[in-house]
């Protein structure tokens, strides 16, 4: 364990008129300062998550975490990408300069604002999350190419369409209880199920409520080494990180297999020396419903092919034997696509601290955290544990 979470700070997602993309960065930054009980002097380095792709007319915003105070002038900062792992990947690059010993104190923020931004845009800016080539015209968007994954795994496995639903209703059914959450609304699997005239059809077999939504938001972490976060207020410890990247092209992999996914979880079970089944929760990447039941599978809590039975049998709800999504998901609290993995992280470490609210989950230990850029590309997993 060479780093720990020991500070947070979160804003509600959705659709943040009044904000900017430097005023929310500012806003976490200090807020998470505060949280940990250090100042801007105590930082050592800045890694700012943020895709942007055309969202925002401001690019090169590394130094707009330098707004939030003075003190940070002159000290390392960077922007770091990658499609909507964004925040894992800045997450992963500030542990791994606090294990290099370059740094003692990291500073992650993750930030997206895409609502100013029209919907046609919106659809061409994600699809670059994609292999143009091959997926760049797609129709609906990021969402016509998960309608792709979705109608190939229907074809290969059979309708699941009620499983689909199942995962929407849970997720929004946690969103309930997440102050920061868009959309705090149990919508319920009848809603959810069904194809109406609030709920159509978007792309293949999913629906509305099948799909993440388009968000504005901002989360960040004070990261620590261990010595110095067990002198802190709180300590939640990395017991374990992986990052397994794959093919761009989906042409090139077995698309309903996600098996970017399955290697990140593995490596990261096996470097913290557990089971999947010794996690007390998992907050796992629902860009599209498809995505949460396909990643059962490939995290190894079911055989491929057969995701549906934890969801239909209520393994993944906050009281089975796995929640998943305890916070509502992407589903729910939506996905701006910088800030989800940090996003992730700060509700993971809430959880572990006891601190989560209504969302929490009885007495965890151990928390699981699973981002995912593109469509199973940029693979991310982490594994906390509450030391202090």
């Amino acid at each position: 364990m060479t780093a720990c979470i020991v500070g947070w700070a979160h804003t509600p997602f959705g659709k943040l008129d009044v904000e900017t993309v430097e005023s929310l960065i500012v806003r976490v930054a200090n807020e998470a300062l505060e949280h940990a009980g250090i100042g801007a002097e105590d930082v050592d380095e800045v890694v700012l998550g943020h895709f942007n792709g055309g969202f925002s007319p401001q690019d090169f915003t590394a130094s707009l975490v330098f707004q939030a105070s003075d003190e940070f002038r002159f000290k390392p900062a960077t922007r770091v990408e990658n499609a909507c792992a964004t925040g894992s990947a800045a997450v992963h690059q500030a542990i791994k300069t606090i294990e290099a010993r370059r740094a003692r104190t990291v500073l992650v923020v993750g930030v997206e604002q895409m609502t100013r931004t029209p919907g046609p845009e919106i659809g061409n800016i994600l699809l670059k999350c994609s292999y143009v080539p091959e997926d760049g015209e797609t129709p609906a968007g990021f969402a016509g190419v998960f309608g792709k994954i979705a109608g190939q795994y229907f074809q290969r496995y059979g309708d699941q369409s009620d499983a689909l639903a199942l995962i929407a209703a849970k997720n929004h059914r946690n969103g309930v209880d997440n102050p920061y959450a868009q959309m705090r609304k149990d919508l319920g699997f009848e809603f959810c199920r069904a194809e109406s005239e609030k709920n159509p059809f978007v792309a293949g077999p999913l629906k509305r409520t099948d799909c993440s939504l388009v968000s504005d938001g901002a989360a960040a972490l004070v990261l620590t080494d261990t010595e110095t976060a067990l002198r802190m207020r709180r300590a939640v410890a990395f017991r374990a990180t992986a990052h397994a990247q794959d093919f761009l092209p989906m042409s090139k992999r077995d698309i309903v297999q996600f098996e970017g996914c399955t290697q990140a979880w593995r490596r990261a079970l096996d470097q913290a020396g557990i089971q999947l089944s010794d996690l007390s929760f998992v907050e796992t990447h629902d860009c599209f419903t498809i995505a949460e039941l396909i990643e059962y599978e490939a995290m190894g809590l079911t055989p491929p092919g057969q995701g549906a039975i934890a969801v239909k049998e209520g393994w993944t709800n906050r009281d089975g034997r796995l929640p998943v999504n305890p916070s509502g998901g992407l589903k729910a609290k939506g996905h701006p696509i910088g800030a989800t993995g940090v996003s992730m992280h700060a509700l993971s470490a809430m959880q572990l601290c006891e601190e989560a609210g209504g969302m929490q989950v009885t007495a965890p230990k151990l928390g699981g955290i699973f981002n995912m850029g593109g469509a199973a590309v940029a693979n991310y997993v982490s594994v906390l544990e509450r030391i202090k």
